[in-house]
């Protein structure tokens, strides 16, 4: 799928949303919006880490298109962290809940970093890219340790 076309999709199903609760009616369907919206930023963040690191062969082009999806839905999976989404089908520790304010800010600063990743992808500079993944990758670590069961 090309990237404009999805993140074209995804705009437009954004639009029709306004907050959290008109955008969920119940529990589960939260917990699975977060968990593909994560699913694709991961998707398309490790695509990025395989070129970067080398474990894949480097194409500039994919390359800035994957870091721009990752960087747009990096900003999707919070709002679907609502009441009641703590129980069922989730890897997330409670401790979400009881720290929303330190959850929220590891959520910021990933949604930072993958936002530098995206304008270093658009240089095409493989040591700029190679900066800007691994910080991606270290904000993403420090939130998964705290907030993410095994």
């Amino acid at each position: 799928m090309k990237t404009s076309a999805s993140i074209a999709l995804i705009a437009s199903v954004l639009a029709f949303t306004t907050t959290a609760s008109a955008q969920f009616a119940k529990p589960d369907d939260a917990i699975r919006y977060r968990k593909s919206a994560l699913f694709v930023m991961q998707q398309n963040f490790g695509r990025v880490a395989a070129m970067a690191s080398g474990k894949a062969p480097f194409d500039a082009k994919i390359v800035a298109d994957s870091a721009a999806v990752a960087d747009f839905t990096s900003k999707l999976p919070w709002a679907a962290f609502g009441e009641g989404t703590d129980k069922g089908d989730t890897r997330a520790k409670a401790e979400i809940w009881k720290e929303s304010a330190k959850f929220k800010e590891y959520a910021d600063k990933m949604q930072v970093e993958m936002s530098k990743l995206a304008v270093a992808a658009k240089t095409g500079n493989l040591d700029n890219i190679k900066a800007a993944v691994n910080a991606t990758g270290g904000t993403c670590k420090t939130c998964h340790d705290a907030y993410r069961k095994d």
